[in-house]
């Protein structure tokens, strides 16, 4: 590789959006997944951050030389975190709650090579249309809201559900391109 060729970025994600928006931007990433015990309570721009930033430190561990990018995205209605709904049901009650209602979508992103993390979040708002329980029905039954913050996907059939948002739509389909942009990321990719 070229001296001054970017080296890829570490994805420490499972999110197929995530990679999909890396590769749309032409960013070069190979994927990491990691576990980690995410905070699901709390500040949500605070739980966001925090999560993002144990994603990183869980790949450095893995992967102490490369150029770490974690992101975490939770929904927020009221200060209420609404993570990934576990059933159908769970599904339903989600949409439910959040009918009518402007939510948050808050992504914590963490850029970290060596020991110098960079932390930073971004947060849309999204309102959605008053929702009868046909329509709910309906979405729950695409099978669209699994593995999902908030049980919707607004790159998908989700879109239906919303009236209209403020802010980042890359946000809310998982990872805010123009804040990963403001982050050093050039500098961070280049070989020493």
């Amino acid at each position: 590789m070229p001296r001054d060729a970017p080296r890829p970025l570490i994805l420490a994600s499972r999110s197929p959006q995530r990679r999909a928006i890396l590769a749309q931007l032409g960013i070069p990433f190979e994927v990491l997944p990691v576990d980690v015990e995410e905070l699901a309570a709390g500040d949500p721009i605070e739980v966001a951050r925090t999560n993002a930033l144990r994603k990183v430190q869980a790949a450095a561990r893995q992967r102490p030389d490369g150029t770490i990018l974690g992101v975490d995205t939770v929904v927020a209605l009221d200060g209420e975190i609404f993570g990934k709904p576990a059933s159908a049901q769970a599904a339903r009650g989600t949409l439910k709650r959040l009918a009518g209602r402007t939510h948050e979508v808050v992504s914590g992103l963490a850029l970290a090579k060596s020991a110098y993390p960079q932390v930073v979040h971004e947060v849309t708002e999204v309102t959605f249309r008053e929702l009868d329980d046909d329509l709910v029905r309906r979405y729950v039954a695409t099978g669209e809201w699994s593995g999902r913050a908030g049980g919707y996907a607004i790159q998908g059939r989700g879109a239906g559900l919303v009236r209209r948002i403020m802010g980042d739509y890359l946000n809310v389909v998982g990872l805010p391109a123009a804040r990963l942009l403001d982050l050093d990321l050039t500098l961070m990719l280049r070989e020493n």
